[in-house]
């Protein structure tokens, strides 16, 4: 297990106020270089992280299923649309289609593979989201993400050190 995984709760605790106040910052005067930054960050990060050994979004957290990724996956499952909806998906408070439980359904805990990587959520593939294009309109979701993901953790350090 990642060793930061098991202070990740307390490091992002601690890390929280301060965090929001510097995407506060951030969101009034964001640089333009910014999604480049992130871009780099992002790839210097997961060139040394192994997220199978880690897997705690898929341990701990749902993606959102848009309507193409239920499709996908139904027809990947060999399932109608209807009975995948309904066997594992739930809408939640905030009307999006989720997983049913945690961990992930699909999560192979043996080993952290995925059982439908192959046509995984969008949601899935992108996450955890640290190099998408207009990142600021993201920043809540990463402060979100660094109680879940080490890998982000570190990267929104890293970013303030670079980024002052």
């Amino acid at each position: 297990m990642d060793k930061d995984l098991e202070n990740l709760s307390k490091l992002s605790k601690d890390a929280l106020q301060e965090n929001k106040k510097y995407f506060q910052k951030l969101k009034k005067r964001t640089p333009k270089r910014l999604d480049l930054l992130m871009q780099e960050l992002h790839e210097e990060e997961f060139k040394r992280t192994d997220c199978l050994a880690c897997a705690n979004c898929c341990k701990t957290t749902s993606p959102i299923f848009t309507e193409k990724d239920i499709e996908r996956i139904a027809k990947h499952l060999r399932m109608k649309v209807i009975d995948f909806t309904n066997q594992y998906l739930r809408r939640d408070e905030d009307n999006f289609m989720v997983l049913q439980s945690a961990p992930c359904t699909f999560l192979d805990e043996s080993d952290n593979t995925c059982f439908i990587y192959d046509v995984r959520p969008k949601a899935c593939s992108e996450y955890p989201h640290t190099n998408r294009k207009k990142f600021i309109q993201l920043a809540d979701l990463t402060i979100k993400n660094t109680e879940v993901c080490p890998a982000t953790y570190r990267i929104v350090e890293e970013l303030k050190k670079r980024l002052p």
